[in-house]
């Protein structure tokens, strides 16, 4: 079932940026775009509209979005929570919208102040409005393997907001430990759930690294034949709600595993360990990334001894 090529959908600009507390400025962002697209990414989540009250990394999102430079075979995908943010986002000509909905019923109250119910009730209009302009929707199933206020997430609460997605014409859903909790059995049952209602190609996962289990989840879903990750370049991003979490798996790790076995990505590692040198420089340390920081350092000794 293992695939020859894997899809990594990179989020580093937007979910990795988004909870920094260093300003990044729309220039340097568009920057990181660029220097993500050199290194062959083909899958970009470039930002979100999301009120910046909420997150004000995310205030410049249509700046961002009118001055990337657009590449034919690159997709640009953004965050749209409402159908004020879509309608905002759709003028700037994304490729896909990502909409998420909670697989815990505490999480989704305590965060957006409503069921899980009420919250893909709400995404119905954004996924129709998107559809309208012939934009795939992309839907994210957060928590989904433990939740930092109820404690474990079942597969069966998994399974049921998968359904709620695929019944507002959600086009793709991703699998999302938001919280870096899971461990590789447990992911392979939530993504299980998955399968029964969406076709493989439409199914993804998407891993935090808070007790370093992500390369092993991904490794995971890799023998179940899904072959669409996301991943964040220097480790960028972590979750404002599991104290101590780091940030999503690092896309130069996960590039240094895939490739060791023999799994084709397109992405060159040595153009992703300068993107994520240069971003980890905006903001002020170092990559998170445990092949790109092994990597500058074989570069430094390389340097010295010449």
């Amino acid at each position: 079932m293992r695939p020859k090529h894997v899809t990594l959908v990179e989020v580093g600009p937007r979910d990795g940026l988004q909870n920094e507390a260093a300003p990044v400025t729309a220039a340097e962002k568009v920057e990181l775009v660029r220097r993500l697209q050199d290194a062959g990414c083909r899958e970009i989540e470039v930002t979100s509209f999301v009120s910046p009250k909420w997150v004000p990394q995310m205030a410049d999102a249509a700046q961002v979005m009118a001055a990337i430079e657009r590449r034919p075979g690159v997709r640009y995908s953004v965050l749209t929570p409402n159908l004020k943010g879509l309608e905002a986002a759709l003028a700037t000509r994304p490729d896909e919208v990502v909409v998420f909905g909670a697989a815990s019923e505490a999480f989704s109250r305590r965060n957006i102040n409503c069921s899980i119910a009420e919250s893909i009730e709400r995404f119905a209009p954004v996924v129709e409005a998107a559809h309208a302009a012939g934009v795939k929707v992309r839907g994210a199933v957060s928590c989904a393997l433990g939740c930092p206020y109820q404690g474990e997430v079942t597969p069966d609460e998994v399974e049921r907001v998968v359904v709620l997605m695929k019944a507002i014409g959600v086009d793709h859903v991703g699998i999302a430990d938001t919280i870096g909790v899971g461990t590789p059995l447990a992911v392979q049952r939530a993504v299980e759930r998955a399968l029964k209602h969406y076709p493989l190609v439409e199914v993804s996962g998407h891993f935090h690294d808070t007790y370093g289990q992500a390369l092993a989840n991904i490794l995971a879903c890799l023998e179940l034949g899904l072959h669409c990750f996301d991943t964040s370049v220097a480790g960028l991003g972590g979750c404002p709600y599991a104290k101590g979490a780091t940030g999503n798996v690092a896309t130069e790790d996960v590039v240094y595993m895939l490739h060791g076995m023999g799994i084709e990505t397109g992405l060159n590692l040595d153009a992703l360990v300068d993107a994520g040198a240069y971003i980890s420089g905006v903001i002020g340390r170092p990559p998170a990334s445990r092949a790109a920081r092994a990597l500058l350092a074989r570069r430094a000794a390389a340097a010295t001894a010449s």
